[in-house]
């Protein structure tokens, strides 16, 4: 699997005037590239903007995905309401959000009233194997786990984690773990060969000059990893 975590402040081609309307037409770009995920990530942005953000993104993946096999899906991170209203594909919570065994009550209630599909996801960023064990006993579907690597975005998080301790981290769950974190072509595949699941970044998909190419690559890694 592969994650592109939006971050609109860093996009390279942002006027002022209308980041949104740029964001929209990256996730367009990384949709049409064959990205599987999507995680919108914009926290400071009020909810009815949010909301707009989410379903346009719904919009471009459901016109998108519908002449191949597999859809992209679109989370939102942090807000489980915004996520539930526009039935996205699920929720990332991380680890100063809401917990994760709260919000699998909230989801299955929505479930219940099918207000959201039984594929809807819960996925929690995690910084620590006890973070990770915890993730999975309370019912979480996937974990990002990071900083992998050096990366301007994650410093807030500490020193890299490195590939040891991301190894540690898939040997300790079963649930699927996606290294994000500096993710570059060039240790891609060292992630995936410490049992990554998958990867997630913001600047490799949204600073890419040829993003088709580097989501092939990408993809190519990964399924030869499983042979």
């Amino acid at each position: 699997m592969l994650c592109y975590v939006t971050d609109r402040r860093a996009l390279t081609e942002v006027t002022p005037s209308d980041p949104l309307a740029a964001l929209a037409r990256k996730v367009k770009e990384v949709v049409a590239a064959g990205v599987d995920w999507v995680q919108i990530r914009e926290k400071d942005l009020p909810a009815a903007k949010l909301v707009s953000l989410t379903r346009q993104s719904l919009n471009i993946a459901a016109k998108l995905c519908s002449e191949r096999s597999r859809a992209t899906r679109i989370l939102v991170n942090d807000r489980l309401d915004v996520a539930i209203a526009e039935r996205a594909g699920g929720i990332h919570l991380g680890e100063k959000s809401l917990p994760v065994s709260e919000a699998k009550r909230l989801v299955e209630s929505a479930r219940q009233k099918q207000a959201i599909d039984a594929s809807f996801l819960v996925g929690v960023s995690c910084h620590s194997i006890e973070a990770a064990v915890a993730a999975q006993r309370d019912g979480a579907n996937y974990i990002f786990f990071g900083p992998a690597f050096a990366t301007p975005s994650k410093d807030s998080f500490g020193a890299p984690q490195g590939l040891t301790k991301l190894a540690e981290v898939c040997r300790s769950v079963s649930i699927p773990v996606l290294a994000i974190g500096g993710i570059t072509l060039q240790n891609a595949q060292s992630c995936i060969t410490a049992g990554a699941a998958g990867l997630a970044a913001i600047r490799l998909f949204q600073n890419a000059h040829d993003l088709t190419n580097i989501v092939e690559r990408l993809h190519q890694t990964i399924t030869d990893s499983r042979l």
